[in-house]
């Protein structure tokens, strides 16, 4: 894209256009191509804002676990772009961390180009003061990709009631035989499991961390034990320390 994108352009319907315009034209896409029957794992962790594209070229049997963190103070948008042939295989888990004034966003176009491919997206938003935060996801399966299974699930913890969240699944199907899903939800935090933890003597400071914290867990739920999950647990738990 050359043209600086407006409100008419779906994929950018809740941005912050004086801040893309700021940041426009944004740098070329990072490319992430797994061939064949690899396997690969990619993070990628955005702390300083901007506009972040992604386009990932998944071959027949290759399998992808993608995690995300976005905690910037200011502007961040990242867009995932993903082909998958035949029997490809793509996680995604996804944490997006917004607060003060700040606007973040993250916006998946996932297609499904072949037979037998697979699909998840986990995207968890915490939003708090008066940030903006938003999970646009697209799924598009071709008329020639049966067999796809496919879901996509975005869910977003608003701290403060001054904040927005802003969560748009999408579908488009031309194949007749597969499996494909979106649950999308806003809230605050369970008053009820507050109250159990509370009854069990822990402090409500306590109990909100606790509860927030699974909350973003299941962006990293596939992301294998090492020093890099423990680097974006870590950055979350300061993020959301700061916080409750």
């Amino acid at each position: 894209m050359t043209a600086l994108p407006s409100r008419r352009d779906e994929a950018w319907r809740y941005s912050d256009l004086a801040a893309v315009a700021a940041l426009w034209p944004p740098p070329p896409a990072r490319q992430i191509v797994v061939r064949a029957g690899e396997q690969r794992e990619e993070l990628l962790r955005v702390h300083a804002g901007g506009i972040h594209d992604l386009r990932v070229d998944l071959g027949a049997g290759a399998a992808l676990t993608l995690v995300l963190l976005v905690e910037s103070p200011g502007y961040a948008r990242v867009f995932v772009e993903a082909d998958l042939a035949d029997a490809a295989s793509l996680d995604l888990g996804a944490v997006l961390l917004a607060g003060g004034d700040a606007t973040s966003e993250i916006v998946t176009d996932i297609r499904h180009q072949g037979p037998g491919a697979s699909s998840r997206q986990r995207v968890r938003l915490v939003v708090d003061e008066r940030a903006t935060g938003s999970c646009l996801g697209r799924i598009a399966v071709a008329r020639g990709a049966q067999k796809t299974d496919a879901a996509l699930s975005a869910r977003a913890l608003v701290l403060k009631r001054t904040a927005t969240a802003n969560l748009k699944p999408e579908l488009e199907i031309f194949a007749d035989d597969v499996q494909c899903a979106h649950g999308c939800t806003v809230g605050e935090l369970d008053k009820s499991a507050l109250f159990y933890l509370q009854s069990r003597g822990i402090g409500r400071v306590e109990a909100e961390a606790l509860l927030t914290r699974a909350f973003v867990a299941d962006g990293f739920t596939r992301l294998k034990a090492g020093p890099a999950r423990d680097a974006l647990e870590a950055a979350t738990a300061q993020w959301l320390e700061a916080r409750l």
